[in-house]
């Protein structure tokens, strides 16, 4: 790999030493961790669903409910880790304390399995007994280690990495991109060997073993982490950037009553902090009822260097309309709430078909898990073809940056996930008809008659799946990354996982009220253990119906929605027209 000029830092301009950055030197700790620790998470969680229907004995329905909580909760916390993280303890103490706990909850997590007295009694027959309130705490204890774990590390993690990159040398910008690559690669690199080593040694070999080795995999991650701790760049924290946008909707509230200025790209407030890292915006005429917290009274009083004697009750333009960048996301950041809940069925439902499908090549049977990796691989594949050969053909007739816009991007994921979803029905619904029309291959335990029809049938709803996440979860992140200041990025990241745990926990709650509603319907309940038994085709489609109404919302959203930055309207380019000649106050 080619070397950089990180080693050798120059001087800047008061003959101060800048910050040492190790570039590539940093790496095998950085990305060594990185791939430990993935290895050591989705191991665990790549088969959690059938842990615990088949050891803590649970119903499927449970069993789904408690992980898409899980999910939920993994991915809400990490707004409070990056919270935490820029206000108070910075990226390195913040991933430091993370990694630890998730070691633990891993630790935890293995010794249900290992130790007897910490899991139910195998079933017996059809006669099966739950976890007791013990064990069923001590569960939810390394359940709540792990999604400590993943709040510091989720919204930490690539930031990290990135900083150790000079972002102000063509090398470290370089670096920087490379290293982009490298994150994505080992996150497939341990989807890939998760769902396939890992969950095969679990379902077929040991689950004592099967979840002792993520754990395994974690603590070298851990220690990884901190033998590099010296040459690191360990970026303090700078402060709560929401104080900032607590101050705009308080000034705002506070003066409602004034009446909104003719020309605000003109009258209201401006000033820029020295060394401030955001971009300058400019005046946007969404959301005006927030202008007013930059109109100047006789009351508001301006210091010498030009900003507000009281930020409470006077802000800048800058100030409101980073908090209108915030506010304008989240109309599409709902979309993706439900575009996540719809993704969901790849790690619930879609498994709970595989069990109940041909699984078998030969004298080998897939484990039902591993069928996740379909999905995986067409995200992998695709990501490169997208990048090297879509874009590229699409510049040239587009013109724009990405070949499409940001937004196009995900209504394309939301189209592709409603299309996954419908097909999964179809595919239940061939599935179900075999299994009670003709022969069946045996009985899964605890579920029902295991049907002819191959499980390579769900290879293309998988598919499917793989290519939506291609298009709308990753256009989430770039949306999130680009659209909010730049001093929330890390918020920004945690968005894009709060959109997965609202999509979780609405999963869940779908699942639920189905559910109930359907057990005294005269089609009998849709979502029983024996999916022969029930609808589960009709679970889809009501999700097809609303995946339909989300593209629909969606749509409407995207053509509401103003780029930050970028000049909309006459005012707008008026302003960016005057800024040279204006002299901030």
């Amino acid at each position: 790999m080619e070397k950089n000029n990180e080693e050798t830092p120059p001087k800047n301009d008061d003959g101060e030493t800048q910050i040492h950055y190790r570039g590539w030197k940093a790496m095998p700790f950085v990305i060594g961790n990185e791939t430990f620790e993935k290895l050591g998470a989705i191991g665990t969680l790549a088969n959690l669903l059938i842990y615990l229907t088949s050891v803590f004995n649970m119903k499927s329905i449970t069993a789904a409910t408690i992980l898409n909580i899980f999910n939920g909760s993994t991915n809400l916390v990490t707004l409070v880790g990056a919270f935490l993280c820029d206000t108070y303890f910075g990226r390195y103490k913040t991933l430091g304390f993370a990694i630890i706990a998730s070691f633990l909850g891993l630790l935890v997590i293995h010794l249900t399995a290992a130790v007897k007295t910490l899991h139910p009694p195998h079933c017996i027959a059809d006669l099966c007994k739950g976890p007791t309130a013990g064990q069923m705490t001590f569960l939810l204890f390394g359940f709540g280690l792990m999604i400590i774990g993943a709040g510091g590390i989720r919204p930490c993690n690539l930031a990290f990495g990135a900083d150790q990159f000079n972002p102000n040398t063509e090398a470290g910008k370089k670096g920087i991109n490379s290293f982009f690559n490298w994150y994505v690669f080992t996150y497939t690199f341990a989807m890939m060997v998760s769902i396939t080593v890992i969950v095969y040694v679990q379902t077929n070999v040991s689950w004592a073993l099967g979840l002792g080795i993520p754990a395994i995999l974690m603590l070298i991650a851990c220690i990884l982490f901190f033998v590099g701790s010296k040459i690191y760049v360990k970026v303090k924290a700078t402060g709560s950037p929401m104080t900032s946008v607590a101050q705009v909707l308080v000034v705002a509230i506070k003066k409602r009553k004034l009446k909104q200025p003719d020309q605000p790209w003109l009258s209201l407030f401006e000033y820029t902090p020295p060394g401030s890292i955001n971009s300058k915006l400019s005046y946007s005429d969404q959301f005006r009822f927030l202008d007013k917290a930059a109109i100047i009274t006789a009351e508001d009083q301006i210091k010498e260097d030009g900003s507000a004697a009281d930020p409470w009750k006077l802000c800048s333009m800058q100030q409101v309309e980073e908090v209108k960048c915030l506010v304008r996301v989240l109309p599409v950041w709902l979309a993706g709430v439900l575009f996540f809940a719809t993704q969901a069925q790849q790690n619930t439902y879609a498994i709970f078909q595989a069990l109940q499908s041909n699984r078998r090549i030969g004298n080998f049977t897939i484990p039902a898990a591993s069928y996740t990796i379909f999905a995986m691989l067409s995200l992998s594949i695709w990501l490169p073809i997208y990048d090297r050969i879509v874009v590229p053909f699409l510049l040239k007739f587009t013109k724009k940056e990405g070949g499409i816009t940001i937004l196009q991007r995900l209504g394309i994921g939301i189209f592709l996930t409603t299309m996954a979803v419908l097909l999964s029905g179809l595919v239940e619904d061939r599935r179900r008809i075999i299994a009670l029309t003709k022969p069946s291959l045996g009985i899964e335990p605890r579920k029902g008659a295991i049907s002819a029809m191959s499980a390579s049938w769900l290879i293309p709803q998988l598919t499917l799946y793989g290519l939506a996440d291609g298009f709308g979860a990753v256009s989430q992140l770039e949306f999130y990354y680009k659209q909010f200041p730049e001093n929330m990025r890390s918020i920004g990241g945690s968005m894009f996982f709060c959109a997965i745990a609202g999509g979780s926990y609405l999963n869940g709650l779908l699942i639920i009220v189905v559910h109930r509603m359907s057990e005294g319907s005269k089609s009998g309940d849709w979502l029983p253990e024996d999916l022969n038994k029930g609808r589960l085709d009709y679970f889809y489609y009501f999700l097809t119906g609303i995946g339909l109404v989300n593209l629909c919302y969606f749509l409407i959203c995207s053509k509401w929605y103003k780029y930050k930055g970028a000049p909309q309207n006459a005012s707008e380019i008026h302003l960016i027209s005057k800024q040279p000649e204006k002299n901030s106050v």
